[in-house]
């Protein structure tokens, strides 16, 4: 772990508790949540918010990560001291238990993101085939640039041949038998971090089978070693980045590669005379065909009394149609229930992920249809369209035509909707970024974002992602550490519900960037506007929203191509990531590959490795030896954006400093960490 100015700064978390005011049933600063949460209880309805506090307080031993499951002996639960009760029955000590417990999270995390991504690139070959009529090719360029980008040869084929090639390349990472590393990573990782992945042995040649490893690996009677168990946590991790990019891909390539588009965020997108659809979960394959169908219907929507359609969406599914297509946020992940509880919800669709099951019973009181689409995810008593690939806009409209016929029967039905909502400007993928940089330099796009960064006008990139976790404050994390990263000239990007938070909250907008940014962020982010000019529609917000959680990669993707710009490995690089209400096991796989990327990762709720101490000094201190990447667990928002200014000023101190001293002795950068 790094020494910082800042002497206060060490690895442990401050004594802010872990659980913030448990008893507290308002767990958010959302007006539009808290709003809801008054109109529930006056009716008596249970919410997630009514749950958390019910289940306090939380089993020590499981919040620990010392209760051990792996076989039907157990439960163990691990205790402190020298005797019996300080192991499991079968001898496991609680670092091995610890270790496979959190290895596990990120194998179940990997299997979600990666099942995404298969589920993404089985249309792709499909629609390549014939068989999958409603998806066409919307970014073609992109199609070509990852052919290349992946090592095919694409001279003379057809739109078609390349397309069929592509998601071939894609479906061969998941089962790949061969030593051969998973193309995606290994595509754009630096060089450095390819040898390093070689080095610890940690580099995946395949998504299935470091999952299945993994979980051989975890199984009673196998590793007990707990740094063993963390690599192989780690290398399934990287499988993750690698399911996340070729997600990202093929969905820019099926759906059309974002740029940035205005709309607007919060429950206030709800219209009480529109016929309301919310899309919810992650998979955008049938939400953007309920956005295209839509907009084919409104004369039907009409016709039955309404003054349109209105589409909006929560979770990623929510920023996938968002940042493509400009669709409205309704909110994220803990809000769920509340936008049902409006009243003025017809028809919720949801695919896979962050879906609470809680959903349906909020509905019944409601009169909102509740629609599942995946065959893996079903909630009892909600309706199921089962999603099919060749018949994709008919059961689009099919949906559709359900929320109009309950439009109708909610007519005279009271409804309550809150009457906030924000501008959001969103879709800043790679592509659109490098448009934006470019037009200040051409030639290097990137150079303009490494020059504020050597001249100190940008203090350091921060990438803030993640969910909602009511164990703290719906928002509020995330909120305190973006404001104070910004008024301190660190340059924000943001992804996942953490977006929609400030999309809530109006600060992806050129009126935030004007009031809340530092002078040096204020200057890099105006140069920009007035190199654009007339190629933005509105002047650039004061963060950027990339996307859903499997975009990511974009994130990745431009640290490392600025890493190679820079001709600097990944642990030198002014970047840090922060996950300030990390909930899913998806969060878990996530920090861990910006861990092996050679990234500080923060995370603002505490996971389950505190039972360890061996386990935890591996996660915040050996990691940085050996990745150059660390973990921050920090609860408290204001402690944790200072540690994050911390982690920046050492990297961009420390680069300064080698900077110079090849400079005066005319040699190489040095490459050490």
């Amino acid at each position: 772990m790094p020494r910082f100015r800042d002497l206060c700064h060490n690895c442990r978390p401050s004594d802010a508790p872990r659980v913030p005011e448990r008893k507290l049933r308002e767990r958010s600063v959302d007006p539009a949540a808290l709003e809801m949460l008054e109109k529930a209880k006056q009716i008596g309805v249970d919410t997630a918010y009514d749950r958390v506090v019910a289940q306090q307080p939380q089993c020590k031993f499981g919040y620990e990560g010392i209760c051990c499951r792996v076989c039907a002996m157990g439960p163990c639960r691990i205790k402190d001291g020298d005797g019996p009760e300080s192991k499991g029955i079968c001898g496991a000590n609680a670092y091995t238990i610890v270790a496979r417990n959190i290895v596990r999270l990120i194998a179940a995390g990997t299997s979600a993101h990666s099942d995404h991504g298969r589920h993404i690139a089985k249309v792709l070959l499909h629609s390549a085939e014939g068989h999958a009529p409603d998806y066409k090719i919307a970014d073609a360029d992109k199609l070509m640039s990852v052919a290349k980008k992946v090592g095919l040869d694409i001279e003379g084929k057809s739109i078609e041949e390349v397309t069929k090639e592509v998601a071939i390349a894609a479906l061969t990472d998941f089962g790949r038998y061969t030593d051969e590393p998973l193309t995606w990573i290994n595509t754009f990782i630096t060089e450095g971090r390819k040898a390093k992945f070689n080095a610890t042995n940690i580099m995946p040649s395949s998504i299935d089978g470091s999952i299945t490893g993994l979980l051989h690996q975890t199984h009673i009677g196998v590793d007990t070693d707990p740094v063993n168990i963390i690599f192989g946590g780690l290398k399934t991790a990287l499988s993750d980045l690698n399911g996340c990019s070729l997600s990202t891909d093929l969905t820019d390539i099926l759906f059309g590669t974002p740029r940035p588009v205005v709309t607007e965020a919060n429950l206030a997108v709800l219209e009480k005379d529109k016929v309301n659809i919310v899309v919810h979960g992650h998979n955008p394959l049938l939400s953007q065909m309920v956005v295209k169908a839509a907009r084919e219907m409104e004369a039907e929507a009409k016709k039955a009394g309404a003054t349109g359609i209105g589409l909006s969406g929560i979770c990623c599914t929510g920023n996938e149609v968002l940042v493509r297509e400009g669709v409205q946020i309704a909110s994220n992940f803990a809000s769920q229930e509340l936008a049902i509880m409006t009243g003025a919800v017809d028809v919720m669709v949801v695919d896979v992920q962050c879906i609470m099951p809680g959903l349906r019973a909020v509905s019944e009181c409601f009169d909102t249809k509740i629609v599942t689409t995946m065959p893996i995810s079903k909630i009892p008593g909600s309706y199921h369209f089962a999603f099919d690939e060749e018949h994709a806009v008919e059961s689009a409209k099919a949906i559709i035509r359900l929320a109009i016929d309950t439009f109708k029967e909610r007519q005279g039905k009271q409804v309550d909707i809150p009457q906030i909502k924000n501008k959001v400007t969103a879709g800043f993928s790679m592509e659109a970024l490098k448009e934006i940089f470019g037009c200040v330099n051409p030639e290097e796009p990137l150079q303009v974002l490494a020059d504020a960064l050597d001249s100190g006008e940008i203090k350091g990139i921060a990438y803030l992602i993640g969910c909602n976790n009511l164990k703290v404050m719906q928002d509020d994390t995330h909120l305190k550490i973006a404001m104070e990263l910004v008024k301190n000239d660190v340059l924000v990007i943001c992804g996942g519900c953490s977006a929609q938070t400030f999309a809530k909250y109006g600060l992806l907008t050129s009126e935030a960037a004007e009031q809340y940014a530092g002078e040096g962020l204020k200057k890099f982010l105006n140069r920009l506007n007035e190199a654009a000019g007339d190629k933005l529609d509105e002047k650039l917000p004061l963060m950027f929203h990339t996307g859903s959680c499997v975009d990511y990669s974009r994130g990745a993707r431009l640290a490392n191509e600025l890493a190679t710009l820079m001709g600097i490995d990944m642990p030198k690089l002014p970047f840090v990531v922060s996950a300030p209400e990390a909930m899913s096991e998806k969060a878990v796989a996530i920090g861990c590959y910006w861990l092996a990327l050679g990234i500080p990762v923060h995370v603002g709720v505490l996971p389950p490795i505190e039972g360890s101490d061996l386990v935890y000094g591996v996660a915040t201190q050996i990691a940085s030896d050996v990745f150059g990447g660390y973990f921050i667990f920090e609860v408290d928002g204001n402690v944790a954006a200072k540690k994050i200014l911390n982690a920046l000023e050492y990297r961009t101190w420390k680069l300064g400093v080698h900077k110079q001293t090849a400079e005066k002795f005319e040699t190489s950068l040095c490459q050490g960490y």
